[in-house]
């Protein structure tokens, strides 16, 4: 927000420097992003007065001016203006002068006659119509005013300012005005503020035929409307025009500035309708209907929707609430009489209803943090007080408020001096408590350790005694505060957490592994969905829907990983990353009923991907080996997961005490071609938690043997339809004592042996810890285990 200290000094002494003040404010809370200051850009730009005009000998356009500078002495200025005369005081630039834009003016010659410095305009002083009557016109600006000669124009014209650029947070809407940072600033430093005036008179005539309906009270708890006839439009006072464009507004005409006027020093926006474009004389403030249509100001057609609430007459919406008046409610040459609207409405739907519909406002910007009721009304004083000051129009007495109800009283606060210095952590004495509320306008009453406060009406913010403490600390100062231990607070030796120190576990495996962790967005689309091919009740198809997503690409929250690294690996893949290994430990959210009716499941989950030319199924499989190893696990890997996204041949489980947790294997190459990767990818994906509940917490170690194992290979021939897991599970019970590892090595599918047959070759390590095993003991583990597979698999060796 900007705050002129010129306009900010009507209300309050100021008597310490820019600087200082901007220390003080953001001691108490508001941060200055920045103090521009108007006129450091110019100088040696004085006025004078043209004493003498003569054509110049050599030029036919240009005139040789005579002109008393003050103390700069009498000097001679060639010009080709032709607006200026003898008498006339003008601004000029004299020798050494620095001018706007920068550029340096140096006495010169001019078609043989020498110039001691230039005439200005208000481009090169710096200055808009706005600041000065005629700052605008392409020419050289003649002053109303007998200004002293000699003196600097940013002096006289009042250029010297300090522009504050406040950052108000939402907490604090009522500070979202100069009267708003000027009661800061009373208290601060400790000086009364000075209000502005709200009296005025009413002279102008009464119109009962003026109505007002408020038919959505939800959205609009108050709406002030007050009638005023035979306006008068024309120019503000130069001190208006002046201080709008301080705060990047433009005058439009008296009654438009009128409401810009009340926007910026009170905080309150405001709107003025011609009467002559209200049908009916009537405001019916209501929720649009779908399909409705409004021309905003900006000649923005709007298509709007029940969500969105309007201000209409007797047929038509003239105003979206709280954001932006109709093309058709403006106030033009022609105005004769105007309705002043005052009001306050919810803030979270003119926030909704300004980004649905991508238009905004300092209207709307003030609605979204919030207006409060003792504001609206006290604004309404202020504008009629404008409009008797300027001369605009005559008050009428039609005057109408209505209100839904809601309560204006201000809030109580009943508490003691203990616990707000309980909330502080430090003892700020009770007389200084009760002076620095009284500073900030609250009522106190005490007695002893308790106190009573009342808020101003304007702080509705403030709800309990943390909040007075707030307000205490701030003004006292939270250089006052030092570090303490909290009251039930211990020393503790610190670290992680057991399942800290797994998470952590878990990531080290993986990096050790070649991977990197990636952070995804706990959101994706319903299009990265649907490239799953999911059938019909799948359980990752049960999601939770936004009803505001930031963009159509973040449309539900994630119930698996899998849209989210597919598109990480898509990604990588166009920036030519041709192998990678990444993987994300994070939350899927799971809802606990469709529709919603409670907060979801939040449920750690790990996922991993991989792709390159070293990379299959088996290397995938390898991942989760490590994690046994690290964690004290086993997992069954040996049964094949039926996922739509997965290549059916190239699949398994994740199976962990008998339950399954998840599942791994290669992405099918319809759906990879859906996020256009071209390569082999291979995802695994699985229940953290359901790993964390197997961890094993102590651990274990065994002794290694002091024999040698013994290995063996076996070529063996099958049925198509065995799996690898049956085989697995027939060699480990054949021998149970001493088959410590099985590894199948080799599939071959050909001629050789015969259709529907396979051949499998394994290599198996034979262990025993209480002896060292030998040929003959392997020839007989070997007999068994072929005995076992030949009776109840018909599995021959090959």
């Amino acid at each position: 927000m900007l705050a002129p200290l010129s306009w900010l000094k009507d209300y309050v002494d100021i008597d310490c420097s820019p600087e200082e003040l901007e220390k003080k404010l953001f001691d108490c809370g508001f941060e200055v992003e920045e103090i521009l200051k108007y006129g450091d850009k110019t100088d040696k730009i004085v006025v004078c007065q043209i004493k003498e005009i003569k054509q110049h000998p050599n030029a036919e356009r240009l005139r040789i001016c005579q002109v008393d500078a003050g103390k700069y002495g009498n000097l001679q200025i060639i010009t080709n203006a032709t607006n200026v005369s003898e008498g006339d005081y003008v601004p000029v630039a004299v020798d050494g002068a620095t001018l706007f834009n920068g550029e340096k003016i140096k006495n010169g010659n001019l078609r043989g006659e020498p110039s001691y410095g230039m005439f200005c305009g208000g481009e090169e002083i710096g200055i808009t119509e706005d600041f000065y009557e005629g700052a605008g016109n392409n020419s050289v600006l003649i002053f109303k005013e007998k200004y002293p000669l000699g003196e600097e124009v940013k002096n006289v014209l009042g250029l010297t300012d300090y522009v504050f650029d406040i950052s108000v947070l939402a907490n604090r809407p009522d500070c979202q005005s100069i009267l708003g940072i000027a009661r800061e600033i009373a208290a601060i430093l400790k000086k009364p503020l000075k209000e502005p005036a709200y009296d005025y008179t009413v002279t102008g005539k009464t119109d009962d035929r003026i109505s007002v309906t408020v038919e959505a009270k939800d959205l609009c708890p108050r709406y002030i409307a007050h009638y005023v006839s035979d306006v008068k439009i024309g120019e503000s006072p130069r001190y208006i025009k002046k201080r709008l464009a301080l705060c990047g507004i433009n005058s439009i005409n008296n009654i438009v500035d009128i409401t810009n006027y009340v926007l910026l020093e009170m905080g309150q926006p405001m709107h003025a309708f011609d009467m002559a474009d209200l049908n009916g004389r009537k405001i019916i403030v209501r929720r649009a209907n779908n399909g409705e249509h409004i021309v905003a100001l900006n000649e923005k057609d709007l298509t709007l929707s029940e969500n969105n609430l309007v201000i209409c007459d007797e047929n038509k919406p003239v105003a979206l609430a709280g954001i932006m008046g109709g093309l058709n409610s403006g106030i033009k040459d022609t105005t004769s009489e105007i309705l002043f609207e005052c009001a306050k409405f919810k803030r979270d739907n003119i926030r909704k209803s300004s980004r649905t519909l991508g238009i905004n406002s300092d209207s709307s910007h003030r609605f979204e943090k919030g207006v409060d009721e003792y504001t609206t009304e006290l604004a309404m004083k202020r504008a009629l007080h404008l409009i008797c000051e300027l001369q605009a129009g005559k008050v009428g007495s039609t005057h109408i408020d209505v209100s839904a109800g809601a309560s204006q009283e201000n809030k109580e606060v009943s508490t003691t001096i203990d616990k707000i210095n309980g909330v502080l952590g430090i003892k700020v004495p009770a007389e200084n408590i009760i002076e620095i509320l009284k500073r900030l306008n609250f009522k106190v009453e005490s007695d002893g350790n308790y106190i009573k406060t009342t808020a101003p009406a304007y702080r509705e913010d403030v709800e309990s005694y943390p909040d007075l403490a707030e307000e205490v600390i701030r003004m006292y100062g939270y250089e006052h505060i030092t570090p303490s231990l909290l009251k039930y607070s211990v020393v503790t030796a610190g670290g992680y957490t057991a399942d800290q120190l797994a998470e952590l576990k878990t990531k080290k495996a993986m990096a050790e592994q070649g991977f990197n962790e990636i952070m995804t967005y706990s959101f994706y689309s319903d299009n990265d969905l649907a490239k799953l091919n999911l059938p019909d009740g799948a359980d990752e198809k049960k999601v939770i829907r936004l009803e505001n997503p930031i963009s159509d690409n973040y449309e539900i929250m994630r119930r698996t990983f899998v849209p989210s690294i597919l598109n990480v690996v898509s990604y990588n893949l166009k920036k030519f990353n041709d192998e990678a290994r990444m993987f994300e430990l994070a939350k899927i959210y799971i809802p606990k009923s469709l529709p919603i009716s409670d907060f979801p499941t939040e449920r750690k989950t790990f996922c991993f991907a991989m792709y390159g030319e070293n990379e299959d199924f088996f290397t995938a499989k390898g991942v989760l080996k490590v994690l046994e190893d690290n964690f004290g696990v086993k997992f069954n890997l040996n049964e094949r997961a039926e996922k739509s996204f997965l290549h059916p041949g190239v699949s398994a489980k994740i199976i962990l005490s008998g339950k399954e947790i998840g599942y791994f294997g290669q992405v099918a190459y319809d759906v990879a071609e859906k996020f256009d990767i071209e390569k082999k990818v291979y995802i695994g994906e699985f229940d953290y938690e359901a790993l964390q509940k197997e961890i094993v917490s102590t651990v274990k170690f065994k002794p290694v043997s002091g024999f040698d194992d013994i290995t063996r290979d076996l070529a063996l021939t099958a049925d198509e339809k065995i799996s690898n897991a049956e085989i697995e599970e027939i060699i480990k019970s054949a021998c149970k004592q001493n088959v410590s590892e099985i590894k199948l090595f080799d599939v071959y599918r050909g001629e050789q042996v015969g259709e529907n047959k396979k051949s499998m070759a394994y290599t198996i390590t034979f262990t025993d810890d209480t002896k060292q095993l030998t040929a003959e003991d392997a020839e007989t583990y070997v007999k068994k285990i072929l005995g076992a597979l030949k009776h109840r698999l018909d599995i021959d060796i090959r």
